[in-house]
């Protein structure tokens, strides 16, 4: 590849830490290799690379992605030190962090088996592919209206309106309306060490 073929380091989005010292130490403390962990994610092993290398900056669905297969949360792969856990999250202590357009606030605490995140999906943000991974996913629209792709197939959802699936059901979110959407998310992370046998094996060293 010629040096005028490489893509330049993308700006770091407002609000979002520089993320790339954390994501190759977080993937090795896993035991995964750049192609096991990439695939989990549902991304190429070029992609986690220019992320891992800064030259990429990802957004919340790659950010919750990562965090699944990695075990973690959102605010450690951040860098973010969190508070010791407690039961329970008050509103003053939610800071928004910001990741390709999407808002999201911690709404639960760190160390626990799931992530709960309240998230705002701007209109005309798809995220990034069709996601596909282990574990399972809830959510619950506060405001706007989402449209949800489990599958072949698409669901409207109101306020009030929830959702609860297997995630390794091809799924997609994206605000329906110019106002965008506001929900609450709950994913599983993959905690267990028994869950790296979803990845399928692992060879050669860690780069």
């Amino acid at each position: 590849m010629n040096a005028s073929d490489a893509a330049p380091p993308a700006a770091p989005d407002d609000g979002l830490p520089a993320v790339a010292p954390q994501l190759r130490a977080l993937r090795r403390r896993a035991g995964l290799t750049l192609e096991a962990a990439a695939r989990a994610a549902g991304l190429s092993p070029a992609h986690l690379s220019r992320l891992e290398t800064g030259q990429r900056q990802p957004s919340l669905p790659m950010l919750l992605a990562l965090a699944r297969v990695y075990g973690t949360t959102v605010s450690e792969l951040l860098g973010e030190t969190v508070a010791d856990r407690d039961a329970i999250v008050r509103a003053a202590d939610m800071e928004p962090t910001r990741a390709g357009g999407w808002i999201y606030y911690q709404a639960g605490a760190p160390g626990r088996g799931m992530q709960a995140l309240r998230v705002r999906v701007p209109y005309g943000s798809q995220g990034d592919i069709v996601r596909v991974h282990p574990g399972e996913e809830w959510l619950h629209v506060l405001k706007g209206r989402l449209r949800l792709r489990l599958g072949d197939t698409v669901h409207l959802l109101g306020p009030g309106d929830s959702a609860h699936f297997d995630s390794l059901t091809p799924h997609r979110l994206a605000a329906e309306d110019h106002d965008g959407v506001e929900l609450l998310f709950v994913h599983t992370l993959l905690q267990s060490p028994t869950a790296t046998l979803c990845l399928g094996p692992l060879t050669g060293e860690l780069p």
